[in-house]
C-alpha cells in the first residue's frame, strides 16, 4: 500500500467508534522520510479540538525535550506521531483513558513498514510496554537510554505536568538523558 492511501484509510477509521465519547477523528502525523518516530499514547482534548497533536503544554515541554521548536516538530518530513490510539478515548477518573487497544495492532504495523524513520521514541507507559515489553517499568527502560540509543530508539516518560513528581524524583532524566536524546537529534537534522 502506498503512503497516501494508508493516511486517507487511517484518517477515515472508524473501528473504535462504539467505544469513544464523541466521533472518531484519527489524529497522527506521517510521512514515509520523516527521520523520527514518535510512539505516544492517545491524542488529548485540546488535540481533538485542534486536530493537530501535540498543540499543548505537553507538546511544549515535549519539543523542549527534543530540541525541536514547534516549526521543526510539524515539518512533515521530520517528525511522525503514531500514537498507540490515534482518537482521543475521553477521559476515566479524572485523567485521560488510556489508550483504546485495538487501534495500534490494526494501523501501526502498516505505518511502520513504510517508514524510513532513524529513530522511534516510545513516549509515556503504554507505547514502552507494547514496544519494549523487556523492561519492568517505564522508569527502567527510560534509564537505560545508551543501550537503546544504540538500538535507534529511546523511551521518554509522558511530558504531562502529572509527571512532574517523576521527573523531580529522577533528576538524571533531566542531566543525561535528554542532552543525549537532543545530541542524537542533532546529528539527524545535520544529515
Amino acid at each position: 500500500m502506498k503512503t497516501h492511501e494508508l493516511v486517507t484509510q487511517a484518517r477515515q477509521c472508524t473501528l473504535c467508534q462504539s467505544e469513544l465519547p464523541q466521533s472518531p477523528r484519527p489524529i497522527f502525523m506521517f510521512c514515509d522520510k520523516a527521520v523520527i518516530n514518535l510512539i505516544s499514547q492517545a491524542p488529548g482534548k485540546v488535540a481533538h479540538d485542534k486536530n493537530i497533536a501535540w498543540l499543548d503544554a505537553s507538546g511544549k515541554r515535549l519539543r523542549r525535550w527534543l530540541g525541536l521548536s514547534e516549526s521543526q516538530f510539524y515539518q512533515q518530513q521530520l517528525v511522525n506521531v503514531l500514537p498507540m490510539s490515534f482518537c482521543f478515548p475521553g477521559y476515566k477518573n479524572g485523567a485521560d483513558a488510556p489508550p483504546l487497544k485495538a487501534c495500534a495492532p490494526q494501523w501501526h504495523p502498516h505505518f511502520l513498514s513504510l517508514s524510513n524513520a532513524s529513530l522511534t521514541i516510545y513516549l509515556g507507559r503504554y507505547a514502552q510496554q507494547n514496544y519494549l515489553p523487556q523492561y519492568a517499568t517505564l522508569t527502567a527502560a527510560v534509564q537505560d537510554y545508551e543501550a537503546l540509543l544504540n538500538q535507534n530508539c529511546i523511551a521518554l516518560p509522558h511530558p504531562s505536568g502529572r509527571n512532574n513528581r517523576w521527573l523531580k524524583r529522577y533528576a538524571w532524566f533531566e542531566q543525561s538523558t535528554l542532552p543525549a536524546l537532543r545530541t542524537r537529534i542533532r546529528n539527524l537534522l545535520a544529515g
